[in-house]
């Protein structure tokens, strides 16, 4: 169950993530769906602890540099992303594809952290994303290297929500694809969740928890290269795993 509050809270700062302007108090309004009088109270508080400012009378709200310092200092702390981000930065660099360090999560795949491709067609995606168990490439390279007591339970919670043409329906057809996943090492999504896109990973283990790294891109782009692209995969999370145990 969501936190009103806290949602709305979080809204607003996509919002202006989203927009990238000053607001003035009726935009703020409208675009969270929110009564006035609730927008106002929650404006002040934010301008009271110093994550807004107004840029002049009248002149709307934005965010103060608040914010991105405090991220800029929770993100030193992370556990993992200090010596998964040079990876990632790497493997995107080498096939110019965009990739994810991702995890389940309360029935889900978050992305963890994201590194887009530069070319002018790419997946886009942002850290924070989730994504359904079924369509995702990240969720069966994890599930193979699950014990099938804890498969299960993460399967519990699965929606087959078609997508696609190729979107699997049905739990069986899941599980076939995570034994084919456990058998050859790696996972992959062509178009189940989106028409002409593919995804592949490969599972990775941080501190015993099963994570994933994965590429992904257009169908056309990553079909005729995937061999490589697993090459790609599976030394980056190689040099993550010795770059941990180092």
């Amino acid at each position: 169950m969501e936190v009103k509050l806290v949602a709305r809270t979080l809204e607003l700062i996509e919002l202006f993530a989203q927009v990238r302007r000053p607001l003035p108090l009726t935009e703020l309004a409208q675009g969270l769906g929110a009564p006035m009088s609730s927008c106002l109270a929650l404006v002040r508080t934010l301008v009271a602890r110093g994550y807004l400012y107004e840029v002049r009378r009248r002149g709307g709200y934005y965010p103060t540099a608040k914010l991105h310092a405090l991220s800029a200092q929770i993100l030193t702390g992370d556990p993992w992303l200090e010596q998964v981000r040079p990876q990632l930065v790497a493997l995107r660099d080498a096939a110019d594809e965009t990739v994810m360090l991702a995890k389940i999560q309360d029935g889900d795949v978050l992305y963890v952290d994201v590194v887009e491709a530069t070319q002018p067609v790419h997946y886009t995606a942002r850290p924070g994303t989730r994504r359904p168990l079924h369509t995702s490439s990240v969720a069966k390279a994890i599930l193979a290297r699950l014990p099938p007591a804890e498969r299960e339970a993460v399967l519990a919670s699965a929606e087959y929500t078609r997508y696609t043409e190729r979107t699997l329906v049905t739990r069986q057809a899941l599980l076939a694809e995570v034994e084919r996943a456990a058998e050859r090492g790696w996972a992959e999504n062509v178009g189940e969740s989106v028409a002409d896109l593919t995804g592949l990973a490969v599972a990775l283990d941080l501190g015993g928890e099963w994570y994933a790294l994965c590429m992904a891109g257009p169908t056309p782009r990553m079909s005729g290269r995937r061999e490589e692209r697993l090459r790609q995969l599976s030394a980056a999370a190689e040099g993550i795993r010795q770059g941990r145990d180092g």
